[in-house]
């Protein structure tokens, strides 16, 4: 059944980083994401694509042995290749929608 999801400039979860699952296709979930504090370093078993909706990211990232960091606005989207190594700072709140392999940390 088709369905707007109007709220998500309000959407808070009861804690950072909880999530609404959105729908999932072949195996990856699409899940909206309020956070207003950093994530923790993780490598993902599949890719991972991470769109912000509203506020802003720090996303830190190894790439060739060097700490990088990228600050991502609305409508940045951010994608992880299985094995690449990264975290998410929020700079205050943040609303995000993730797409990645269903169970991925």
């Amino acid at each position: 059944m088709a369905y707007v999801v109007d709220d998500v400039a309000t959407f808070r979860a009861d804690a950072a980083w909880g999530a609404r699952d959105l729908t999932e296709v072949d195996g990856a979930t699409v899940r909206l994401h309020w956070t207003d504090r950093p994530y923790k370093w993780h490598v993902n078993d599949g890719p991972e694509a991470f769109v912000v909706l509203s506020g802003e990211v720090d996303m830190l990232y190894r790439q060739d042995g060097e700490e990088r960091r990228v600050r991502l606005k609305p409508s940045d989207i951010f994608v992880a290749e299985v094995g690449d190594e990264h975290v998410a700072h929020p700079i205050g709140e943040a609303r995000i929608l993730v797409i990645e392999r269903k169970g991925s940390v």
